[in-house]
């Protein structure tokens, strides 16, 4: 039986969507799919890195995503934060190299879920879905939310970044607070319950 292929591509400054993207990986693997994990091209020097005291412990081990790469797969899990409500430019600029892929229809019919972060409650988790959304349906790409399925998403005993869109923490506006149990335990249901959705397509075009 062939098992789904999927990518889990993180860009992060400071570890929080890294820590997501970790559990999500786990998730999906714990399904049999074979996962690849990697990281977005930085496009700030080091001196700016060490100035805004950048964490990338959890991403500096991992392959750089060439956008060529994207067609390897069946599914693609996008894991960053927000910058103004919308992806940051480093995920922008991946973004901006896969004409090539578009005018081939390479990624036509894959999979594609999101996992995100912002400095507040409502600093951008949801908007920042919805304006990744036109280059998704501009590849043809199917998007995989993960709706109200959690239990933690209808709970409001405490703050969380959570949505119907996607996994996602709330970072604070200095970057101290960390993602919490329900937003890791989310995290790792989205990555199985999205490597689910792609092998039963998989096993379908067999």
């Amino acid at each position: 039986m062939s098992k789904a292929k999927i990518a889990v591509i993180s860009y992060s400054l400071w570890g929080h969507v890294a820590e997501l993207a970790k559990e999500a990986a786990e998730g999906a693997r714990a399904t049999g799919a074979d996962v690849t994990e990697y990281q977005i091209a930085e496009t700030f020097s080091p001196e700016v890195l060490v100035k805004m005291k950048a964490d990338k412990s959890l991403t500096k081990d991992l392959p750089v995503l060439n956008a060529q790469d994207l067609k390897n797969f069946d599914g693609l899990v996008f894991a960053f934060p927000t910058r103004f409500g919308r992806a940051p430019a480093q995920v922008s600029a991946l973004f901006d190299r896969t004409g090539g892929l578009w005018a081939s229809g390479s990624l036509l019919g894959k999979h594609v879920t999101m996992i995100t972060s912002a400095g507040t409650q409502h600093g951008g988790v949801e908007t920042t879905a919805l304006t990744t959304f036109p280059f998704f349906v501009h590849h043809g790409m199917i998007y995989v939310p993960i709706g109200f399925q959690f239990p933690e998403l209808s709970e409001i005993s405490e703050i969380t970044g959570i949505s119907p869109y996607n996994a996602a923490t709330v970072a604070g506006g200095n970057n101290s607070r960390r993602p919490t149990e329900k937003e890791l335990r989310v995290s790792k249901a989205q990555g199985t319950y999205f490597a689910e959705i792609v092998g039963q397509f998989v096993r379908g075009k067999i």
